[in-house]
């Protein structure tokens, strides 16, 4: 007989018999004759009652199903008396298929974040996690269907590189020497140069998107960055849209509209879940969710952003000034207090942004765009590039990354054209459509200073 999803069976529109479901125990309540368990199987936030008369095939190992065993049962589905489910299952045979102990970690309780991550191999069991992973395997889903649905051609870049798409130089060396004889030249190793895991995948999409015009990224990428924050992890995934043809004003449209696709998504088609996260992590989620979906996003130029938040009267650990990169609180300001609703900000100055910025006339700024929300700050960050060789070449002297890019610069002389592209962090996007606020509860095994477990 074919096992069935819980989330299938709860969603039956009639009784019926000769049911299959499998999954694990939540809670056991004995009365006499007959017991009560709760089964869930991870496809939905919902468990299934299941009752248990004794006697039936297999309730000779009921006193062994305790709270996290797995076990198998085949049944009737009937209309529940009880209130809040519409079913219930009267089982006809039960299987007890992995045993539990009775220090099982996860019991019926609420159980700290901290906690949690120390077990993180168990955490996807509890509701709120996996609400939390069923909405990011939602989202993967989504991210895809809206490029597809907009004809873009989905590329796999390396994750080994010899290229520092940021400049910043915080990136994780790989390397076949053994660090405990000693270093080893780049010569030496394994490529014959030094290579680092990815930070993005931008500058490869970029070759991509010259010569199939609209292409996107999904993978994961890497920073050596030692930050402990609630938005930082090592270890991340990143979805990277590149455009052919296309300026600052067409790569802003896109993000705006990426954005609101992806919060459509779970607020509309992961009604049970979404609810939980409204409940019990961010009563303001909704409200805020409701915000990006109905009204128009801000644009403001990072002037005027600044000017804006320099006569907000406003205590900033961190001063405004020209020049300057926004911090989240600043960030924050804007979205919460002042514009109350998603802002992107546009035209930074050239002095804070990465070599590839397409230069602005002014000659002060670069055609660079960041996409803020309430409740996260930076959720997006991406910009035109500079398609002009020349311009290209002495911004690359100036920085001294011209050994190595000659691929990069050849885009530039060979059929340039103007394009753009932005990139978004999977999991901020997850943090902001679930209220959850740590990264690390929203990605499976954080990877953090001092932390690569599991």
């Amino acid at each position: 007989m074919k096992r069935e999803l819980i989330r299938r069976v709860l969603a039956s529109e009639s009784e019926r018999e000769n049911v299959s479901v499998a999954g694990w125990v939540r809670t056991r309540r004995d009365a006499k004759g007959f017991s009560f368990l709760e089964v869930n199987d991870g496809s939905c936030l919902g468990s299934l009652q299941v009752v248990v008369d004794e006697g039936i095939p297999g309730s000779e190992d009921l006193k062994r199903m305790l709270t996290g065993s797995s076990v198998s049962l085949v049944g009737e589905l009937v209309a529940s008396p009880a209130k809040g489910q519409t079913w219930e299952m009267r089982a006809t045979t039960i299987t007890l298929v992995g045993e539990a102990p009775e220090d099982y970690p996860l019991q019926k309780k609420r159980h700290s974040a901290e906690f949690m991550r120390e077990i993180a191999h168990l955490r996807p069991r509890a509701n709120l996690y996996g609400a939390i992973f069923r909405v990011r395997s939602q989202l993967t889903q989504a991210v895809h269907r809206f490029f597809a649905e907009r004809d873009f051609v989905n590329v796999h870049t390396p994750i080994l590189t010899a290229s520092d798409c940021e400049g910043a130089g915080e990136m994780f060396r790989v390397t076949t020497h053994d660090p405990m004889k000693g270093g080893g030249k780049p010569e030496d190793d394994f490529f014959e140069k030094a290579a680092y895991l990815t930070v993005s995948g931008q500058l490869e999409g970029e070759t991509f998107a010259c010569a199939l015009s609209n292409i996107y990224t999904f993978g994961p990428t890497f920073r050596a960055e030692n930050s402990n924050t609630s938005r930082h992890a090592a270890e991340f995934w990143m979805i990277e849209p590149e455009i052919a043809f296309c300026d600052l004003e067409g790569d802003m449209e896109l993000a705006e509209d990426f954005v609101r696709a992806m919060v459509r998504e779970v607020v509309e088609e992961m009604p049970e879940d979404f609810a939980l996260f409204a409940n019990f992590v961010d009563k303001g989620l909704p409200e805020r969710l409701q915000q990006v979906l109905e009204q128009p996003f801000v644009r403001v130029s990072y002037t005027d952003a600044v000017e804006i938040l320099e006569k907000s009267g406003a205590t900033f650990q961190y001063p405004v000034a020209w020049g300057e990169n926004l911090q989240s609180e600043h960030e924050r300001y804007l979205t919460e207090k002042h514009f109350k609703a998603p802002v992107t900000v546009f035209n930074y100055p050239k002095t804070i942004k990465p070599f590839y910025m397409r230069q602005n006339d002014d000659d002060r700024t670069v055609a660079a765009m960041d996409l803020l929300v309430p409740g996260i700050g930076e959720l997006i960050g991406g910009s035109q590039r500079e398609e002009r060789y020349d311009r290209l070449k002495a911004k690359m002297d100036e920085e001294g990354l011209s050994e190595g890019y000659d691929w990069y610069l050849d885009l530039r002389k060979f059929g340039s054209v103007p394009h753009a592209g932005f990139g978004l962090g999977f999991e901020r996007l997850i943090m902001f459509v679930t209220g959850v606020s740590n990264i690390r509860d929203v990605i499976p095994f954080p990877r953090t200073p001092g932390n690569c477990d599991f």
